[in-house]
């Protein structure tokens, strides 16, 4: 690819600088845009939108799975971003993709997260439930196409192609492809393809005007390839991740994981990963791992077992993606996989390796006693600050949401207002707020 390649464009016309897969609908931007400079292509454009957004730099203070003011070294979303996005840039490129729109998408998978992580998340699904509820994954289709400021519309554009947007805020106004690429969930609440009572989705309601034009062209509820190295890299990067902090942190004893109750108990949480998988194939995911020169059979806090967990780390995501890209490549063959030319795909014994770990985590750190407390006093706060924001909106709202608020058409809109809010604050802000609105926080 030539990333040199260059031709002018105007605000009307959105030029290719990729003479491969990607052409001028994939690089379109919901309000066309000229280049600033010549020489960079669409998704370095992309890129750079979200890695310098105030909207990423937020994840910085919000929970991956330990708060980040309980730890020295805390893992937090914005961590996790980092590495799901080195882990995607590597993989989507071995596979053909545009590096720079892989990792973009992974950089923004996670921006809508709001404080407290899936805690929070699940506290603002029942607060919103009066205007359509809370998703995480939702939210940040919202963030980049609404919320976080870069670009306004036209007043002057297409109502019907813009609506209700003419004159307001497009967020980053990312193009088609990078937004594609970020949306793990492409269906609204109720529209899973083969589970309508999943909780998972990609955009409320009133956004669909923006989803419709992203998804235009593209096969109902299927991810597009990016997506999928995405959502693969997700998998690995949290999984990998967060059994590593676990060893470091001394929750989880490894030699704990060769005990047959232990198992059993294990294997029950790995079943939310993989519903259709039996005990037994957990079991002997669980025994390759066990088999590897690199497994750990314990960690004391020393050079030599840091450095052996970082190993570890590195030879898990290199097995989980290796072992992807060499079955994608068996069954597309060789040249680039991009959009819908393909689907990631991701051997059975490789995805069950990855629920397992993904289980070790859950078990043993975040199911621990004290997390469970913490958990129950972030739900507390989170409710009280909905609770008493909704009855003094507009006061106590920043001023680009008290805004939002006042604009709004209806109660819906306006309940939605003040979730943006919320959603917005980190884990700090979210207790500062609650403690000057509410009164002192519950110590966490």
């Amino acid at each position: 690819m030539d990333d040199t390649a260059h031709r002018t464009t105007t605000p009307d016309q959105t030029a290719s600088n990729h003479p491969g897969p990607y052409d001028a609908a994939a690089e379109a931007r919901w309000v066309p845009e000229p280049d600033k400079r010549p020489g960079r292509t669409a998704f370095q454009r992309d890129r750079a939108r979200v890695l310098h957004s105030a909207a990423l730099r937020r994840l910085a203070g919000t929970t991956q799975v330990v708060a980040p003011m309980r730890s020295d070294f805390p893992r937090t979303r914005l961590t996790h971003s980092l590495e799901c996005a080195q882990v995607g840039r590597e993989l989507g490129a071995a596979l053909g993709c545009d590096p720079d729109l892989v990792e973009a998408g992974c950089l923004a998978h996670d921006i809508g997260h709001p404080p407290f992580g899936h805690t929070g998340e699940e506290a603002l699904d029942q607060a919103a439930e009066a205007c359509g509820g809370f998703e995480g994954n939702a939210q940040s289709l919202r963030i980049l196409t609404r919320l976080e400021p870069k670009r306004f519309a036209p007043f002057d554009e297409e109502p019907a192609r813009l609506a209700p947007w003419p004159g307001r805020s497009v967020g980053l106004n990312l193009s088609r492809a990078a937004l594609d690429a970020a949306t793990k969930y492409p269906w609204a609440r109720g529209g899973h393809p083969t589970d309508p009572g999943s909780t998972k989705y990609g955009v409320y309601a009133d956004d669909l005007p923006v989803f419709r034009w992203l998804r235009a062209g593209s096969p109902a509820g299927r991810k597009c390839f990016e997506a999928t190295v995405m959502d693969w890299s997700d998998d690995v990067a949290y999984s990998t991740h967060d059994v590593e902090d676990g060893l470091q942190a001394g929750h989880i004893d490894p030699a704990a994981l060769r005990s047959r109750a232990e198992r059993a108990e294990l294997f029950k949480v790995a079943e939310r990963y993989a519903p259709d998988a039996e005990p037994e194939e957990f079991s002997e995911a669980l025994d390759r791992l066990h088999a590897q020169p690199w497994w750990p059979v314990g960690y004391d806090g020393s050079a030599r077992a840091r450095a052996g967990l970082k190993d570890l780390t590195s030879q898990l995501i290199g097995r989980f993606c290796l072992a992807a890209e060499q079955a994608t490549r068996a069954r597309y063959g060789p040249g680039p996989l991009t959009r819908y030319a393909a689907e990631l795909v991701v051997p059975h014994e490789v995805r069950l390796e990855c629920a397992v770990l993904k289980a070790v985590a859950v078990r043993y750190v975040m199911q621990r006693d004290e997390q469970a407390q913490l958990r129950t006093r972030q739900r507390i706060v989170i409710a009280e600050l909905a609770e008493v924001l909704v009855r003094r909106a507009p006061e106590g709202l920043d001023v680009v949401f008290a805004a939002l608020y006042e604009e709004a058409e209806d109660d819906c809109a306006a309940l939605r207002a003040v979730i943006d809010q919320i959603a917005t604050l980190t884990d700090a802000s979210a207790l500062a707020l609650h403690s000057r609105l509410v009164g002192p926080a519950a110590r966490t």
